[in-house]
């Protein structure tokens, strides 16, 4: 049994607990090694404190389980089975304590919580399996940071790929796909989310997504990529200029290079979100820009691009080694530009080591 499924079983037993019921996919390979977007059909690992646990798919993912050496029961189902009543049937055989259970409350929707309980009308749920595991995934294993070290190195060169692409007329959606096809012609099939390039004023959307805007010189470009290495996310966002950029886009850029900066360099245990926010926060204030930059200063990182915790102002949660997250400050003006500089990083002894490594230092592309 791995040490994430361990740690879990003596919690519920710490928690007085007959059963968790754990459903979100990231959490299942987090606790399993098996990973698969159910979709609209039912994947559960349910957890016992005082004896083995069980894995319940579709029928269609039983062989993908045993792949993966998963040492224990797993139980599948068809898409004209009721699973619920399935997996009541499968808990009664293990256990008759079934009253208190964990569920994830940031992911049980509503229609299976009730399903659960028409099977089990007598169950009470005092305890949230989505607080515990957060807490889990806090800290990051060596091994865990090794995976990490990869990503990033592969985001590296999918930032080099992305660059490589840049020409006039091209578009935002078409350098995205020069950048995963590069990808996966090394074997990276994944990306951790949705490639995104935007250049010139489409870069004031820092939620937006690549268009069929076509890039032209004297506008930045940003960057924001990253990929799945065996569960484990990278995260980085890097802007850069195609052919010669100057004036407020230039200004912004500088500003926001300089807060990046002096935040990832003040990183050390013992610090707080909210004063790390603070610090990258004041540069861009000072410089005039403050209410141009509209977000956090990072999210956690791990086997999601966006877990806890927040690095934020009103966090005053202390920071300490084996902690992953992002510094990504951001600047964007509406009809102008947008700049945002991003690496994730995971806090050492003495300070922070970054994920990745592509140079932040202003670039120009011809």
């Amino acid at each position: 049994m791995n040490s994430h499924l361990r740690a879990l079983q003596d919690w519920l037993g710490q928690q007085n607990l007959d059963l968790g019921y754990i459903s979100n996919p990231v959490n299942i390979n987090y606790l399993t090694g098996f990973y698969s977007d159910p979709e609209e059909r039912v994947t559960a690992l349910i957890a016992f404190p005082d004896h083995d646990p069980f894995l319940f798919v579709p029928a269609l993912s039983v062989e993908a389980v045993k792949l993966t050496g998963w040492p224990y029961d797993v139980f599948g189902y068809l898409d004209h089975e009721e699973p619920f009543k399935l997996i009541a049937d499968h808990i009664n055989a293990a256990t008759s304590t079934t009253k208190l259970w964990a569920i994830e409350k940031d992911d049980l929707p509503v229609f299976r919580y009730e399903a659960i309980l028409k099977n089990f009308p007598q169950a009470a749920f005092p305890a949230d399996a989505s607080r515990f595991l957060e807490g889990q995934k806090l800290f990051k294993t060596p091994d865990e940071i090794a995976l990490m070290v990869e990503a990033g190195q592969q985001a590296d060169r999918a930032f080099a790929a992305g660059f490589a692409a840049i020409k006039a007329g091209v578009t935002e959606q078409e350098v995205v796909a020069e950048i995963e096809y590069a990808m996966m012609k090394e074997g990276v099939m994944n990306m951790s989310f949705d490639t995104i390039v935007q250049a010139g004023a489409d870069a004031a959307n820092p939620h937006g997504g690549p268009e069929k805007t076509k890039l032209q010189p004297g506008e930045l470009v940003l960057f924001d990529l990253g990929t799945d290495n065996k569960g484990y996310m990278s995260d980085a966002t890097r802007t850069v200029a195609f052919g010669e950029v100057t004036g407020k886009a230039k200004d912004i850029y500088d500003v926001c290079l300089e807060a990046q900066l002096t935040a990832q360099a003040a990183i050390k245990p013992g610090l707080t979100a909210a004063e790390l926010d603070k610090i990258a926060r004041d540069v861009i204030t000072k410089a005039g820009y403050g209410e141009y930059f509209i977000h956090r200063l990072g999210h956690g990182i791990g086997t999601s691009t966006h877990e806890f915790p927040s690095i934020m102002e009103g966090n005053d949660m202390t920071l300490e080694p084996g902690m992953c997250f992002s510094i990504e400050p951001g600047i964007y003006i509406p009809g102008v530009a947008g700049v945002r500089i991003e690496d994730c990083v995971h806090v050492t002894e003495t300070g922070s080591e970054s994920f990745t490594h592509t140079s932040k230092e202003f670039t120009r592309i011809d």
